[in-house]
């Protein structure tokens, strides 16, 4: 049975999350319809434009993303801190952006109207505006901003109306390290697990190909939440390895899932795997099912009980699987 969303994601716990957005009518998102042979492969550019539009208005980072024929994987950080940074002003300029507000929002916002606003009214707005600020780093609001204007913009074109996507996005909370790589790793091979790509250069529309085109000349999108550099501290704000190394177990990642024989996969251990205590045949098998192997959390055992001792209430779903994969 489908949880609650306020019961999957908890700040508290982590701020990364895993969300998966699935179509419900038999034509597809993106791709070739192979039953009217139509082309909807420009609406991968709809999706890709629509979320990194949205980095620069939520407190919501992407880590990766994949926009698939029929459903797109994204990896999401909640940046609540930045959040907490804004003045009222700004966080009615980032929402007026996507919605309209209220007339007394709009008149805040105009320096001539604002000086002839009564202290209530101010009083008012600034209330309205710590609401905004809560669904600017609320996940589910992300994931509406995202998904409203593309179903729009499909039934137009499509002629029809109704529902585009399921009524409910999947969502998973990465609970640790280990567990935010692999599905990184897993959402960014989504295109060559299922033949659209032979590279992740090749790979369109997805967070590697950006992250490579970047790193040809020598620099991270800005868009994306940045890989670690030797210049930053261990603090959150950026992801938990370098670049380098992250591409490097993807690169490998991708050639084994590609060939699918044992005898074909290097044995070689990468140092990001080492790192992170996972042998690199369970590094391939959470990549190759990332999305089926847990439940809506998704960590090492001992993250997982941890979660559970503090939601007392929480059944904890996938414990074998972490202790299977995620094992030293």
């Amino acid at each position: 049975m489908p949880q609650p969303r306020r019961n999957q994601v908890s700040l508290q716990d982590t701020c990364y999350y895993h969300c998966v957005s699935r179509c419900v009518r038999r034509s597809f998102l993106c791709g070739q319809d192979p039953y009217t042979g139509k082309s909807y492969e420009h609406r991968r550019g709809w999706v890709e434009k629509r979320l990194l539009r949205l980095t620069d208005i939520f407190a919501i980072s992407v880590c990766a993303f994949a926009v698939m024929s029929n459903h797109t994987h994204v990896v999401l950080c909640v940046e609540s801190q930045k959040a907490d940074d804004w003045d009222t002003h700004t966080i009615l300029e980032r929402w007026h952006t996507l919605y309209n507000g209220t007339p007394l929002t709009q008149r805040y916002c105009q320096p001539e109207e604002y000086d002839l606003m009564p202290k209530a009214e101010r009083l008012r707005v600034e209330l309205l505006a710590e609401t905004y600020r809560q669904r600017l780093m609320d996940i589910s609001w992300f994931m509406r901003a995202l998904n409203e204007p593309i179903a729009r913009m499909a039934n137009r074109e499509d002629g029809c109306t109704g529902r585009f996507w399921e009524g409910r996005f999947k969502s998973q909370a990465l609970l640790d390290e280990q567990a935010l790589l692999s599905c990184m790793a897993y959402v960014d091979l989504n295109p060559i697990r299922a033949n659209i790509a032979r590279t992740p250069e090749t790979s369109d529309h997805t967070s590697i190909q950006l992250r490579i085109k970047a790193a040809l000349n020598g620099q991270q999108p800005q868009p994306l939440k940045r890989f670690r550099t030797n210049k930053d501290e261990d603090n959150g704000d950026t992801l938990p390895c370098h670049l380098n190394d992250y591409l490097e177990v993807v690169e490998f990642t991708g050639r084994a899932q590609r060939l699918d024989k044992p005898g074909h996969i290097v044995e070689t251990t990468l140092d990001l795997t080492t790192r992170l205590s996972i042998s690199l045949s369970n590094w391939l098998t959470l990549t190759q099912g990332f999305e089926y192997q847990f439940g809506c959390r998704v960590g090492t055992l001992t993250s997982l009980r941890r979660y559970r001792d503090q939601h007392e209430s929480i059944r904890i779903r996938g414990s074998g699987n972490a202790r299977r994969l995620f094992a030293a």
